[in-house]
């Protein structure tokens, strides 16, 4: 089987690297850095499966290159790799194309399986991600006072940059510009009581914004 490894991490993308071409059954095909690279490359080599880090920086996040991925070449299979034992980014993931997800500190042996589970059309978790999967799809969504003060404008700024989309290219998106993008973050951050960026995407993400 075709495989590329998109992490922003040199030492993980060369050891992962090391640790599939030495399976008789996997080959590497290629490595990338960054999000838009991945895409570049799973259009080029239409491998059997991509390995995604969640966390790639700069660029778009792996979210979203996992949706675009998913969308412009179905035939790709795609696992993100993450140290985030997280249920909202799990569910995003699975709803959204992915067929595996697993802890970056999983034993060898589980990534192994997880490719080979996912290269044969099945679905893998780590062990650790199956109870939040469970209460993800059976949880009831819930409103709270500080989404409710949030204006339609915010809420569209919200989502794109829980998909990782940066200033400009939100801008272009809603027509507005720059400026007024980064008046509406401060705003979001703000009413929400929140300080960063990732903050802001892990909400979305609870609220079920993507």
């Amino acid at each position: 089987m075709k495989i590329i490894i998109a992490d922003d991490h040199s030492v993980i993308r060369e050891g992962l690297a090391a640790l599939l071409s030495f399976q008789p059954d996997m080959e590497v095909v290629a490595t990338a850095a960054n999000g838009e690279e991945a895409r570049v490359l799973v259009e080029k080599h239409q491998p059997d499966i991509i390995l995604l880090d969640i966390d790639m920086s700069p660029g778009e996040s792996g979210l979203l290159t996992a949706e675009r991925i998913h969308k412009e070449c179905p035939g790709t299979k795609i696992i993100m790799m993450t140290m985030h034992d997280d249920r909202e980014y799990l569910l995003y993931t699975i709803q959204n194309g992915a067929s595996g997800y697993t802890l970056k500190n999983a034993p060898e042996g589980e990534l192994l399986e997880a490719v080979r589970t996912v290269n044969n059309g099945g679905i893998h978790l780590s062990k650790e991600m199956v109870p939040h999967l469970v209460k993800g799809f059976i949880g009831k969504h819930h409103e709270d006072d500080d989404y409710l003060k949030l204006r339609e404008r915010e809420i569209e700024v919200l989502t794109l940059i829980a998909k990782g989309y940066g200033n400009k290219e939100i801008a272009d998106k809603l027509f507005i510009s720059v400026k007024t993008v980064e008046t509406h973050k401060i705003n979001l951050m703000t009413k929400l009581n929140l300080k960063t960026r990732p903050e802001l995407v892990e909400y979305a993400l609870k609220k079920r914004l993507l």
